[in-house]
């Protein structure tokens, strides 16, 4: 019985591959400070970005995913080809999305290499060892399994790594028992008047409703194999998706809004939040997060090391192969990356949240082109979009809209 039970959940897992390889990608520490410092400081007040995030990541993935498995191509390759000056919103969205990816690269490097840290001095008592040995460390070990692996590899460790930061994080919750009643009284729906709020926001639903999600899913559903039949599995798989997006950013912020905020602290750094903690829940709880966090952080770093070539392959439609130089080349250019901010005086945490906070500015580029792509006959023929969908598209847009605008008054 164990046996079977064990084999229905992996085949379900397998069924799902590209809703959680995304989770994998979307949840990482970028998420997680974000989601943190939102529910130290705010409560839950700002849980609404959350809902209406996931709910237009829903949309977006569910109108990706259809108009890949139609048209059989993937998406920036339908943005050049089928709409007019496809071309340059295509290498705009293109470019835009790897200075991102690279620029929360160097964030959450940073970020592990501090957590792996504290965890080593946790455990061997006052033990201290230097990050950029273990960034080195890291890169490395990242750099060999980019060499010697396939897709279905990394899908398998992302749905792991998925499974196992569900896990911490559950744990966490139990072990330092935030108080509910705090968490229910904060869900009214608020936009603090303090400074930070908006860019905050804006970050929250760069992390969440993520631009490089939608072209990263055209690209792993064109990598899992699947066509036209399988429209209404992908439906499902995107549903899983976004609802694990919400379980997950729901939980983090939880956590922090019925301990960090009742106890008026101001989350800055990630350092300090395992810190704080600690009181709580004790070592356990201290290295539990540890683990979490970065197990959240490696299943992002998978993705985006792969991102500029899996578009530049998308953008010219030619085939993907992991183990190519192009592939192997630009991914150690990548990991470089990370080693950025062993040289510079910003924080990681900070960098995370201004990437994120940029990554706003990419959706309505991302969202208008599907839109069109979605309505033209001659891409999907008898699957073109209905009322709803069109509706929940041109939402989305508005939305986008007014998060960019958030991010601009932020930034100036």
């Amino acid at each position: 019985m164990k046996n079977s039970l064990a084999k229905k959940i992996l085949l379900a897992l397998s069924m799902v591959g590209p809703g959680l390889f995304l989770i994998g990608y979307n949840i990482g520490t970028g998420s997680i400070t974000t989601m943190a410092k939102a529910g130290a400081e705010f409560g839950m007040s700002l849980f609404w970005t959350v809902v209406l995030s996931c709910i237009f990541t829903y949309i977006l993935m569910v109108a990706y995913g259809q108009v890949t498995l139609v048209s059989g191509k993937t998406a920036l390759y339908n943005i050049k080809t089928q709409i007019p000056f496809g071309k340059f919103i295509a290498i705009y969205i293109m470019l835009a999305l790897i200075i991102g990816e690279l620029l929360a690269l160097m964030g959450i490097m940073g970020i592990v290499a501090d957590l792996i840290q504290e965890g080593i001095r946790l455990i061997g008592s006052g033990l201290t060892v230097s990050t950029l040995l273990i960034t080195l460390i890291l890169s490395l070990g990242l750099f060999l399994l980019l060499w010697r692996g396939r897709y279905q590899m990394f899908e398998k460790i992302l749905t792991g790594f998925v499974v196992f930061m569900g896990l911490c994080f559950l744990i966490v919750f139990f072990l330092v028992k935030p108080d509910i009643s705090a968490i229910f009284k904060g869900l009214i729906p608020q936009i603090p008047n303090r400074p930070g709020t908006l860019g905050l926001i804006a970050a929250m639903v760069g992390t969440t409703c993520s631009a490089a999600v939608f072209i990263v899913r055209s690209i792993v559903l064109s990598e899992k194999g699947w066509s036209a039949e399988d429209l209404k599995l992908e439906k499902k798989d995107a549903l899983v998706s976004a609802a694990m997006m919400l379980f997950l950013s729901g939980l983090i912020m939880a956590v922090a809004a019925g301990t960090l905020h009742l106890m008026g602290s101001r989350l800055t750094d990630t350092i300090e939040m395992i810190q704080l903690f600690h009181p709580l829940g004790g070592n356990t709880a201290a290295l539990i997060l540890i683990l979490g966090i970065t197990g959240a952080a490696l299943s992002t770093i998978f993705p985006i090391i792969l991102i500029a070539p899996w578009l530049i392959c998308d953008y010219l439609q030619k085939p993907r192969d992991i183990r190519s130089p192009l592939f192997r080349i630009l991914g150690l250019v990548g990991l470089l990356f990370g080693f950025t901010l062993q040289f510079i005086d910003k924080r990681p945490p900070a960098m995370m949240i201004f990437s994120q906070g940029f990554q706003a500015f990419i959706l309505p580029a991302v969202t208008l082109p599907i839109l069109y792509l979605i309505n033209q006959k001659s891409v999907m023929g008898t699957h073109t979009a209905g009322v709803r969908m069109n509706a929940g598209i041109i939402c989305v847009f508005l939305f986008a809209v007014l998060t960019s605008y958030f991010a601009i008054l932020e930034l100036f």
